[in-house]
């Protein structure tokens, strides 16, 4: 039987009292909620937790944490009885254990999801623990965020659109005792059941593990939607979107959703792709940076400000610890060096790199996640992401970060009028010394004797150390053109399209001469 018109006038009207509503609820809250506790004295808060709930644990009695918690100085006695982690010394020391099903490991209980990551490094997948209060500081994070949508001017109506969250498969894999996939599907899988109604493209699509087979299905069924915020990494979301205006042949997405937006990003730099993600939209959306990783949900962006800083959450879960990044407290492997402290967060600054070292409620302990960050307003937390300790280029001094190899393609983007949304670069010997080769994604025809040129002159302008070394060691900077499709085809090849998965800005080592064989570049040849 179908509904009579006045049934349906009655739910449209349902629905439209429900998102004002909805709207009332959070701009009453942002108005109500009062001053916080400072955010070192929420984190000490956060910490003693941890240790509480874990002191039972056999990483806790290994540490003593019942002891550090009758420390006067709680975080200092922390970071000198525990020692700082990379994955494979927490692996090949503790989480092997959970991995084989002995309970009360590094968090109580017994481990039942492990996320699965290889980001953007090396092959093999890394096995992340995934408690169960991680899943509920995540999901906490994340209306946490929705609150914070007070301080944006959207519609009533945007309240009662769908979410289109593109992660990796929800179909999980069981293995003996635990299932694995990635943060995104695990998350996904474990939405609240009132969520069910706007969350797109719904499980059973989200189930589809092939990634174009997913792609086409949500073609299909776009027309079905009224959706008004997109979730994922930039990349795929772009691909997505290109197909469902593809195979309904529009003009734009907003001809199929016109409520369109707002845009949540994460995992990589917005910025090199806002120019092709745009030429997809009528009209821009609200762009919101988050930091969601496999180790947890570290920070999001709160208020509207021009880089998209996002705000660390000092209460959920998670203590952060930071420390500065360069030569003389990391390796060239991108590994701490003996004796390094971290840094109270009442002394950062806004101009240093800091590695960040993280304690969850997953049962990491003083962790190198492998990001670096940089305060841009230490009073509020708030931080943007400006590389990885593994993926600075450091060769003969010239310590570029991720962040300085975006703000470099910006500005080949605005001086030849291009559009590059993707990009990597390599080291290579050349006469004894070293060279930069760039890897520049681009549809359109460009010299790259002009790219080259305008790239080694705004990085010599931009970073001192870039040019003390082209002064010295870093002899020669070569570019070549590659079209974009070329980065996503070999992560495919890879397997490593959708999802979590992102193409890694720094190559290296088997990575590099994958990516040479791959490209058509078998040999580090002169500049043609």
């Amino acid at each position: 039987m179908f509904p009579s018109r006045g049934n349906i006038h009655i739910a449209l009207r349902l629905m439209a009292i429900l998102g004002s509503v909805i709207k009332g609820v959070i701009q009453l809250r942002d108005t109500l909620t009062g001053e916080e506790a400072p955010f070192a004295e929420r984190q000490r808060k956060s910490l003693t937790n941890l240790l509480e709930k874990a002191k039972d644990t056999a990483f806790g009695k290994h540490y003593d944490f019942a002891s550090i918690l009758k420390s006067d100085n709680l975080t200092q006695a922390f970071a000198e009885r525990v020692p700082l982690h990379d994955y494979d010394k927490l692996h090949d020391a503790w989480w092997h254990r959970s991995l084989e099903g002995e309970t009360d490991v590094c968090w109580p209980g017994k481990i039942e999801y492990f996320a699965l990551t290889s980001g953007t490094s090396g092959s093999v997948s890394k096995h992340i623990p995934v408690t169960q209060d991680m899943i509920d500081a995540i999901r906490n994070t994340g209306i946490r965020q929705v609150w914070t949508l007070a301080h944006y001017d959207l519609p009533a109506d945007f309240f009662e659109k769908g979410i289109l969250m593109l992660g990796s498969s929800i179909d999980l894999e069981e293995k003996d005792g635990y299932a694995q996939g990635e943060i995104s599907g695990i998350s996904a899988r474990n939405i609240p059941a009132w969520f069910d109604g706007f969350y797109k493209p719904g499980k059973e699509i989200a189930k589809i593990d092939d990634w174009e087979e997913r792609l086409q299905k949500i073609a299909e069924e776009a027309p079905n939607w009224d959706i008004g915020a997109l979730s994922g990494i930039p990349a795929w979301i772009q691909l997505m979107l290109e197909r469902v205006i593809e195979h309904h042949n529009l003009n734009n997405i907003h001809d199929i959703w016109p409520h369109l937006s707002v845009y949540t990003t994460g995992g990589i730099a917005f910025e090199p792709y806002r120019k092709t993600f745009e030429k997809l939209l009528a009209r821009p959306l609200i762009y919101l940076d988050t930091y969601l990783a496999s180790e947890g949900f570290m920070a999001f962006q709160s208020r509207p400000n021009d880089r998209m800083a996002m705000e660390l959450i000092p209460d959920e879960g998670i203590f952060f610890e930071f420390i500065p990044f360069g030569s003389d407290t990391f390796d060239d492997a991108g590994l701490p060096r003996e004796g390094v402290k971290p840094v109270p967060i009442e002394e950062v600054d806004t101009e240093t790199d800091y590695a960040l070292v993280i304690s969850t409620c997953a049962g990491t302990w003083r962790y190198l996640i492998g990001d670096t960050i940089k305060f841009t307003d230490p009073e509020r937390a708030e931080i943007i992401i400006s590389g990885r300790t593994k993926h600075y280029m450091d060769v003969a001094g010239s310590h570029l970060s991720v962040d300085n190899m975006n703000d470099a393609m910006r500005h080949l983007e605005e001086k030849h009028n291009l559009t590059i949304p993707e990009f990597a670069i390599s080291a290579e010997p050349f006469e004894e010394h070293f060279a930069h080769r760039w890897f520049v994604g681009t549809e359109q025809d460009v010299d790259k004797e002009t790219l080259r040129e305008s790239l080694d002159a705004f990085l010599s302008e931009k970073n001192k150390n870039y040019r003390m070394a082209r002064e010295k060691a870093l002899k020669q900077v070569y570019v070549e053109v590659v079209k974009p499709e070329v980065f996503y085809e070999w992560l495919e090849k890879n397997k490593k399209k959708g999802g979590q998965i992102k193409m890694p800005r720094v190559l290296k080592g088997d990575q590099l001469d994958d990516w040479r064989e791959f490209a058509g570049f078998t040999a580090p040849a002169t500049q043609q």
